[in-house]
């Protein structure tokens, strides 16, 4: 079973090729090359559509969810993004397997057919009289689990960094042992890669570490729209083309960060990168906390200059409710007055944002990608379709605990009480990878094959 494993991860995934012919085990076509390569591009591109719809999508939720069910409130928006990554969480591991004992392009492709289907129900959640919120819930949760396939993406291309660790392992060979090695052993003679032998403490780490760095970002996406429309008096529509604008220029400098990265990893290594980038988070939420004396715009209509009348905030609840509700054509700006915080909690200036999300858009990319390397290399060439299935769970659920968690805290505390507790669960990461920092080592490293 377990050469079956090895086997399947070794399969093109849109080659005709099979394991165990004597033309696999000797020598990589030009053909199989280019249907190896084309495979990759396939998924660069798939991992691409599904990240664009996905930050589409998760700027305009809070107004969509506001306009198609009144009764949807700030908390329940935590549930509804927290949805995707649950659907996410189950599947991943599901399609993980799935992948290892079955040809990767099944799983790919019901699962493209579960994302179609399952944002066309989003698209419509507006036509049903009523429930309309619980609607957007399933649909969210149907996404993320069409979105699982992102294990079985990672898991072949995992399989590029396994074989160019083999490769340099056997670098004082001669070229035609080295394939063979990479593509199977021509004769029983040649050394085996061990199989097994993995460093669990080091995988668990990972996992951990892995969750907090999605949970950290999953958490600032979503309170940005919130945060802005509270702290800007902005309305939904500019809320969703300015943070939209914001997200955009994030990427971009994800994409440069990216880029970057590669070159800096050689010089520096993976760990290093990784606590650099925490700090840098931390950093970032650091700035985020609010000060000074100037108080965001109230909710209020009766209050026009920011002032807080000569009355108990009961009274002023109990006054709210009592009051008609006009209907104007302009919708209602600033933050709310349901949210006590909002009558004595400095505002967030917009340069202290600005300064924030471009600290967090460079420490979440190097984290993200030098913790996924990590976590591949320390896998090394064993199957890591279930593995890397596990590690997409674990930010699936960082994802679905990230939003409930901001927007409860958001919602009750306020800014100061929620960024805060993002401070602390920083320290708390940057503690546990200075714990096993000597432990994330790559397994060729681990087992002599290389030096560090």
């Amino acid at each position: 079973m377990a050469s079956l494993g090895v086997d399947s991860e070794q399969e093109p995934l849109l080659g005709d090729r099979t394991p165990g012919s004597r033309e696999w085990d000797i020598i990589e076509t030009e053909e199989h090359y280019k249907s190896r390569w084309r495979s990759i591009r396939i998924l660069y591109l798939t991992m691409f559509l599904s990240s664009v719809g996905f930050s589409i999508v998760i700027m305009s939720i809070w107004p969509y969810l506001q306009k198609i069910d009144q009764t949807a409130d700030a908390s329940f928006l935590g549930w509804v993004i927290a949805s995707y990554s649950l659907g996410q969480m189950v599947a991943s591991p599901l399609f993980g397997l799935w992948s290892n004992y079955r040809p990767r392009k099944e799983p790919l492709i019901v699962s493209i057919f579960i994302s179609v289907a399952a944002n066309c129900l989003y698209a419509y959640v507006h036509v049903p009289a009523s429930h309309n919120k619980y609607y957007m819930l399933a649909a969210r949760g149907l996404v993320g689990f069409g979105a699982g396939n992102v294990a079985v993406i990672r898991s072949y291309i995992a399989g590029a960094t396994s074989l160019q660790e083999r490769t340099s392992s056997m670098a004082n060979t001669s070229a035609c042992q080295a394939l063979g090695f990479i593509l199977g052993p021509a004769s029983t003679d040649e050394v085996q890669v061990p199989q097994g032998n993995i460093d669990q403490v080091a995988v668990v780490a990972t996992n951990v570490l892995f969750f907090v760095i999605l949970f950290i970002f999953a958490l600032f996406e979503t309170i940005v729209t919130p945060l802005t429309m509270d702290m800007y008096a902005w309305t939904r529509e500019q809320a969703v083309l300015y943070d939209g604008i914001i997200l955009a220029a994030l990427g971009v400098e994800a994409v440069i960060i990216f880029m970057g990265i590669k070159l800096l990893s050689k010089k520096t290594g993976e760990r290093a990168l990784l606590l650099g980038g925490l700090i840098i988070i931390w950093v970032g939420f650091f700035v985020l906390l609010p000060w000074g004396n100037q108080f965001p715009k109230i909710q209020w209509e009766d209050l026009h200059n920011n002032s807080i009348p000569n009355t108990t905030f009961g009274e002023i609840i109990i006054t709210l409710w009592k009051s008609p509700r006009e209907d104007h054509s302009e919708e209602p700006t600033g933050c709310p007055v349901e949210q006590a915080w909002c009558l004595y909690t400095p505002m967030i200036h917009l340069a202290q944002f600005l300064i924030s999300a471009v600290l967090i858009g460079i420490g979440y990319p190097s984290c993200n990608v030098m913790s996924y390397t990590l976590y591949s290399k320390i896998l090394g060439p064993n199957p890591q379709g279930v593995y890397m299935g596990w590690l997409t769970a674990s930010g699936s659920a960082a994802r679905i605990l990230g939003p409930v968690f901001i927007s409860q805290v958001y919602t009750a505390w306020g800014p100061r009480w929620a960024f805060s507790l993002v401070c602390g669960m920083v320290v708390l990461t940057i503690t546990l990878l200075g714990v096993v920092y000597r432990r994330l080592i790559a397994f060729s490293v681990r087992h002599g094959r290389i030096q560090e």
